[in-house]
């Protein structure tokens, strides 16, 4: 093949690569915060999350035909980024939780809110975060994967790798458990 064919072969596949990195830029900017989001409320450390989204991310780029239904490839990811964290924590054990402030910046949400009503929203995260922590790591999946990720008891299943009766087994003592937590709280 000479040198006139692979130039004008590689003009014809630069826009196929163009598009595709587009394509990937949009999936990513599409999901990083969900995906961030998920993964944090999860292990409950900002810099581990942010490095399990990373490489979340990664997994999911790597295989490019799972991406082609935005729907389907947003629920994959969901699945990558759960087992992710709970392989996390079963390597690692519960880590501490740290402020949402300390997230790097694009990812941070301008507060346009009173001071008030940004004391207030700390407060109830703060206390949510507590009371994440009495939970075990099964329980705050199944628990923020259906209460958060508003995904059905079925999905959740496939996440954790159980039957639906496990997972409503684990949401139910979640909320009790966080019931208990809010109740000693308050008195």
């Amino acid at each position: 093949m000479g040198s006139v064919a692979l130039a004008y072969m590689g003009e014809a596949v630069q826009p196929v690569l163009e598009d595709a990195l587009e394509r990937q830029n949009r999936f990513i900017a599409g999901n990083l915060r969900r995906i961030f989001l998920l993964i944090y409320r999860m292990v409950g450390n900002a810099a581990d999350a942010q490095d399990l989204s990373q490489e979340v991310f990664i997994k999911a780029l790597q295989r490019q035909e799972q991406l082609r239904d935005p729907e389907k490839a947003a629920h994959w990811l969901s699945r990558i980024a759960t087992n992710a964290a709970i392989d996390y924590l079963r390597r690692h054990g519960r880590v501490s939780f740290c402020e949402l402030e300390t997230l790097a910046e694009p990812l941070r949400t301008p507060p346009a809110e009173s001071p008030e009503q940004a004391l207030l929203r700390a407060e109830r995260r703060a206390l949510l975060e507590e009371g994440l922590q009495v939970l075990t790591d099964r329980e705050r999946a199944a628990l923020l994967l259906r209460d958060v990720e508003d995904l059905p008891a079925e999905e959740v299943a496939r996440h954790l790798n159980c039957s639906k009766a496990t997972v409503r087994s684990h949401i139910a003592n979640a909320r009790t458990k966080l019931r208990r937590f809010l109740a000693k709280r308050k008195s």
